[in-house]
């Protein structure tokens, strides 16, 4: 069961504030004032016979204590920074499978939570950025892919090499790829540097396999031009992402943030100890 955790935020600080507002409103005033009738007998009386009737309830003092806390996740999650982890190897070799990665919720515009309606218009995606957004088939997952192409782009993917308005991206040859832990599965595919505008990044391809993975229904066939208003996304794993090539193209409204740093990785399949030490602070290119 998917579990809306920004809604949960939401009505925990609406419910937690408005008990502590009611009670400071109604209640607090009244017990105050008894505190202060009951204070020359308390004074007298060294006993505690006195203390429940001015002590705050049990709910009101949770409310009170949690409001702050529950208030600041909330904003610091739906406005400035909100942590994701990588379970598939669709954006490998730049994002491993058990990396955590921080997301820049505002890159891209400030967005009510849950409702994601933007209020404040700051940027938009631009080639090469690593985005999360909402999966246009199921808006209750995230996923997160590489913009490649932005409004008015047309697009061709075809024997491993992308192009971009008529003209081949930059790609030069590193090597077979070779990791460990989960990564290990995608070892002997090769790894290419490739060029989008002015990001540098690594992508992995199978030159024997599809230019499609397995499964993808491969609804975009040979070049498209990208509508108004919508995103291009692929996977660094070429040939094991299910991304635009399969489902279409993903609208401005579904962007979630830009990730940029990595700030865990946690392999329970890497020898040794699980988590990849180097990965901890990179960048995200």
């Amino acid at each position: 069961m998917d579990v809306n955790f920004p809604l949960l935020l939401v009505i925990a600080t609406f419910v937690t504030g408005a008990i502590w507002l009611v009670d400071a409103v109604m209640f607090a005033p009244r017990r105050r004032a008894e505190a202060l009738e009951l204070a020359p007998e308390a004074a007298q009386d060294s006993s505690e016979a006195v203390e429940p009737a001015i002590r705050e309830p049990l709910l009101v003092e949770y409310a009170r204590s949690f409001f702050p806390v529950i208030l600041a996740v909330l904003v610091l999650r739906s406005f400035l920074v909100e942590p994701f982890r990588i379970p598939s190897s669709s954006m490998m070799p730049t994002l491993l499978i058990g990396d955590f990665i921080l997301v820049n919720k505002y890159a891209y515009g400030v967005r009510l939570p849950v409702l994601n309606k933007k209020v404040i218009d700051i940027g938009e995606p631009q080639r090469g950025d690593v985005v999360v957004f909402k999966y246009p088939q199921n808006p209750s997952i995230d996923y997160i892919k590489r913009v490649i192409g932005v409004p008015g782009d047309r697009i061709d993917y075809r024997r491993k090499v992308l192009h971009i308005n008529g003209e081949p991206t930059r790609q030069t040859p590193i090597g077979r790829y070779s990791g460990v832990g989960a990564s290990a599965y995608e070892n002997g595919a090769l790894e290419i540097m490739e060029g989008l505008d002015e990001v540098e990044h690594s992508i992995l391809v199978r030159p024997a396999a599809p230019d499609f993975a397995s499964g993808c229904q491969q609804l975009l066939r040979g070049a498209v031009m990208v509508p108004e208003g919508h995103y291009f996304v692929m996977g660094d794993n070429r040939d094991n992402s299910n991304d635009s090539r399969c489902w279409g193209f993903v609208p401005e409204d579904n962007l979630v943030g830009r990730a940029f740093g990595i700030w865990m990785s946690w392999d329970g399949d890497r020898p040794g100890f699980p988590v990849a030490w180097e990965r901890l602070g990179e960048g995200i290119d």
